[in-house]
């Protein structure tokens, strides 16, 4: 992974020169040398075994510190960008965790791998083998302490919030209270207008963008919506989708974002996103006629507190809320703003869609395909299949 410490060993120990000594011509310094071998033979073979305990004691205070288990405990190590070994160890070392730098640093030598350590929060053992705990560190999905959360396209910012407080245990008030302020988060101000007069009351919907999230333990409610909001702007601008929206659309970003919202709540199969953007345009820009969305309201019920419902039970009164600056059943235009956290396939369908005249659609199976059409006769066929496979009773 590119953020690999790329451990160095900068233990600052060299090897040390070694003189050689030549062997003086003639036959009597070998003889000496014989006569000094025995000698020394004869007195290892006096003293026995008590040379070896010596020489085992002389080894040891030769190698490097090291402890001799597998560690009891718990502690927790921050592993940082760009160190290297000899930092490690000293941290290691001042935790408790290895006795020595020194024997950290010999055990990332020993192993290649050492250069895969990456940079976050790891939970370890105090007093452990310096070499066992490389290897946790290296084990990521046993010992790296993370929060990590998954939002899917097209959750609200509620259900969103809902989901980092649940994986985190972040205090939902806390996600609440940063979310109140997008610009602060990282939206630009350009964001918030729109050429077709309509009222703008920003808000943080639409750009929290869905995927998987990880983070260091200590991460704040603040600092995560931030980076959600720094991956939309990635991928906006990454799709060039500010510029594109205006020059071909005519329209400004955000009401292009708002459209790509519509288009995942309403679509019930990834290929459908773009038709539905388009009927959108159609309907908003073109035929100017309201659009009739039922996840508008729906939407507006879940900002009220009220549980969503399924098209089918929604009472006309709900649909045609007047008080609801997210009716689009008698509301020409597009609502106030999103309605969802759009992902990059319903962003590309809002910024590129297909050409049609399409004014319509309806689901026609239980699998979320939709049919298109662009007059009523075409839309109440396609409604008698609907009802035909179920997905409407007719």
């Amino acid at each position: 992974m590119s953020d690999d410490l790329g451990l160095s060993f900068d233990d600052g120990e060299g090897e040390r020169g070694r003189h050689r000594h030549r062997r003086r011509p003639g036959g009597s310094g070998g003889g000496k040398t014989a006569v000094a071998l025995i000698v020394v033979v004869a007195i290892l073979g006096c003293i026995g075994g008590g040379v070896w305990y010596g020489f085992d004691k002389i080894q040891n205070l030769l190698a490097a510190p090291d402890y001799n288990s597998g560690g009891s405990g718990e502690v927790q190590v921050s592993i940082l960008a760009n160190q290297t070994a000899t930092q490690i160890g000293a941290e290691l070392e001042k935790l408790d965790v290895v006795k020595s730098q020194k024997a950290f640093v010999e055990a990332a030598k020993d192993n290649p791998r050492s250069k895969e350590i990456q940079p976050g929060v790891y939970k370890l053992r105090k007093q452990m083998r310096a070499a066992d705990a490389l290897l946790l560190l290296l084990d990521r999905d046993q010992s790296r302490q993370v929060l990590k959360f998954t939002v899917p396209e097209g959750k609200t910012v509620i259900d969103t919030l809902n989901i980092i407080t649940k994986e985190t245990k972040i205090p939902l008030a806390d996600l609440q209270e940063a979310a109140k302020d997008p610009k602060a988060l990282g939206v630009p101000d350009f964001w918030f207008k729109r050429n077709d007069g309509k009222q703008v009351k920003p808000s943080i919907e639409g750009f929290l963008y869905p995927q998987t999230y990880e983070f260091d333990p200590g991460t704040n409610a603040k600092q995560m919506l931030t980076e959600m909001v720094g991956h939309f702007i990635e991928v906006a601008t990454t799709l060039k989708f500010v510029d594109r929206v205006q020059a071909e659309r005519g329209i400004s970003p955000y009401e292009a974002l708002i459209t790509a919202s519509l288009s995942q709540a309403e679509a019930g199969v990834a290929e459908d996103l773009a038709k539905i953007a388009r009927v959108t345009y159609n309907r908003v820009y073109k035929a100017k006629i309201p659009l009739q969305y039922d996840v508008t309201a729906n939407y507006w019920l879940q900002l009220n507190g009220k549980p969503m419902k399924p098209s089918s039970a929604l009472t006309a009164a709900e649909l045609d809320d007047k008080s609801s600056p997210y009716n689009t059943t008698s509301v020409k235009g597009l609502p106030i703003g999103p309605i969802n956290n759009p992902g990059e396939a319903a962003l590309k369908g809002a910024m590129d869609p297909p050409a049609g005249d399409w004014i319509f659609f309806v689901a026609i199976d239980k699998a979320g395909h939709s049919a298109f059409a662009t007059t009523d006769a075409e839309h109440e066929a396609n409604k008698k299949i609907a009802c035909q496979n179920g997905v409407l009773t007719c």
